[in-house]
């Protein structure tokens, strides 16, 4: 070693660059690292019940719909209430407000058309289904299904035709009417006859696929776990910002590790698309929320699923639906799955805001407490206050940029 180096080192003035071997991960770790990169995440799958899922005049007309607050009762409720455009669309608070308070936290869209189930217990079956599901909502946009159709005949009656061909006749229809509104509104919608209502649940339906077509462009972007997990996959030291602290490298290593975060945070997204009851406690205040117990019957009854007679294709989508798991305890107070991207930044936390900081969740998994109904999946984690602050380094490097 040159003498003016050795002298250096000793005094202390002269650092070696950190980690400039690179992180010492095993080829099992590089495997299930490279697994989460933004670049293992495959092309969109087609959604074959939906025709319209990946056109663009479709897609921009949803664009249109998604911020359109005469989409509901009082005229001051769109989509983008909740799902904001600059927050990840989501909104930041424990529970979504619209024409009134809901139960529940509003979910981020990212990559939301790549599972197949929707809602925090899965309540939907498609894209489609679910953006019609807050439509009627009497707490999120509060309207009907003819408000909604004399609304696409009086102001989009050229687009929507453009689409999807000619709107029904609405002259002698109620101005509105619908099964979720008020008792008259219910009443209004019973004494229509068959034909008519099933033209206004095809324009409500076509409704939900034009939105549906804008929300799958609403895509991942790349984050510094991307830059990092791609330089390793690829034989190379990650540098610049793409370089992990010894700090976040920890915690890396305790996610697809001793904690088992990637058992359910798993894949590009970061969730495994599924229902696990981890005892996350009631929300205070709220009435008694059974999570996938109810969710799943819910998707079963609901006529715009994908064996209702509003879906494109044939039952061969219809797999998910088909073969799903119908009941059992292990479906009580399940829910799913989130994805992880970004999520460092989108507090309050789980279904309904019940953590506010990441450390909070961080601490609920590690002490694994019961669940308040049913059996929760967690075991105790003997994590130490070091591996706790790891965990939560490493969730920061999964911001979106």
């Amino acid at each position: 070693m040159p003498r003016r180096l050795a002298l250096l080192l000793v005094l202390g003035l002269f650092v070696l660059p950190a980690g400039c071997d690179g992180p010492d991960f095993s080829e099992a770790e590089k495997a299930t690292i490279a697994s989460l990169s933004l670049s293992a995440l495959k092309p969109l799958p087609p959604d074959p019940t939906n025709k319209y899922a990946d056109r663009p005049g479709p897609a921009a007309f949803g664009a249109t719909l998604f911020f359109e607050q005469r989409l509901s009762r009082d005229g001051n409720v769109a989509c983008s209430t909740c799902h904001m455009i600059d927050r990840q669309f989501q909104d930041d608070r424990p529970f979504g407000v619209g024409a009134g308070e809901s139960n529940r936290r509003t979910m981020p869209l990212a990559g939301v058309a790549y599972g197949p189930w929707f809602f925090w217990d899965g309540r939907r079956d498609s894209l489609w289904a679910q953006a019609l599901t807050p439509l009627e909502d009497l707490q999120e946009h509060a309207g009907t299904r003819t408000a909604y159709a004399h609304l696409m005949t009086r102001e989009f009656k050229t687009r929507y035709e453009r689409i999807f061909g000619p709107l029904p006749d609405m002259s002698t229809l109620p101005a509105s009417a619908g099964p979720r509104g008020t008792p008259a509104e219910q009443a209004a919608w019973t004494a229509m006859t068959e034909d008519q209502r099933d033209g206004i649940d095809t324009v409500f339906a076509n409704i939900g696929k034009a939105i549906a077509a804008f929300e799958r462009t609403i895509v991942h972007k790349p984050t510094r776990f991307d830059r990092f997990t791609d330089a390793i996959a690829a034989g190379r030291t990650p540098e610049g910002d793409a370089a992990f602290t010894d700090e976040e490298v920890l915690g890396l290593k305790l996610f697809i590790g001793k904690a088992r975060c990637s058992t359910c945070h798993n894949g590009p997204r970061f969730t495994d698309e599924h229902f696990h009851n981890t005892g996350v406690p009631p929300a205070d205040g709220k009435p008694a929320d059974l999570g996938r117990e109810t969710g799943a019957p819910e998707v079963l009854a609901d006529p715009f699923n994908c064996l209702g007679r509003f879906r494109d294709g044939d039952e061969s989508a219809c797999g998910e639906l088909l073969y799903m798991v119908r009941d059992g305890p292990e479906l009580r107070h399940a829910y799913k799955t989130p994805s992880l991207r970004g999520a460092a930044t989108r507090p309050p936390y789980m279904h309904a805001g019940q953590f506010e900081t990441l450390e909070q969740v961080v601490d609920h998994y590690t002490a694994a407490q019961q669940s308040a109904g049913g059996t929760s999946e967690l075991q105790p984690l003997r994590l130490s206050d070091r591996e706790k602050a790891a965990l939560v380094a490493f969730l920061r490097t999964l911001l979106e940029e």
